[in-house]
């Protein structure tokens, strides 16, 4: 299994957040936290507002800001809203099946039940859950612009 950049960076992006409670943050700062792209995450930022778990604030004194109190964003949730599906192998997409076996293979339920798996255990956590389980410090690391790749 592979979470795709999209609920990867939605992950961050709360967790930066979350770790700088009531102060608004930039797309572009927390692309320099993180070292990635901010064309990607003004795309991610949109689809959190959509979600309901930030708050998006126009003008120069705006920025990004949790919507919601940490305890009540759910990690399941968030992946399942940032990932375009979970079509593990091919046969999970009725559409574009071509897998000469599939009426007959048990892997399909075995891996649903595996993804399901997956899913329950990001529903039990929270992103709350997530700030007590870092170590001290993170707030420091994310104020810190990453070095750069290549």
């Amino acid at each position: 299994m592979h979470l795709t950049l999209h609920a990867d960076y939605s992950l961050r992006v709360l967790m930066y957040l979350a770790a700088r409670p009531g102060r608004p943050s930039s797309t572009q700062e927390m692309a320099d936290a993180y070292g990635i792209s901010k064309h990607h995450l003004v795309r991610v930022v949109q689809t959190l507002a959509q979600q309901g778990d930030v708050e998006v604030r126009p003008g120069r004194a705006g920025g990004v800001l949790l919507a919601k109190a940490p305890g009540d964003i759910r990690l399941g949730r968030v992946v399942r809203a940032a990932e375009p599906d979970f079509h593990l192998v091919e046969c999970f997409d009725r559409e574009r099946n071509t897998c000469p076996i599939a009426p007959a293979c048990g892997l399909k339920g075995v891996l649903a039940e595996a993804r399901d798996a997956f899913l329950a255990t990001l529903d039990k956590y929270s992103l709350e859950d997530l700030l007590r389980r870092s170590r001290p410090g993170l707030s420091d690391l994310l104020l810190t612009p990453a070095a750069p790749r290549g």
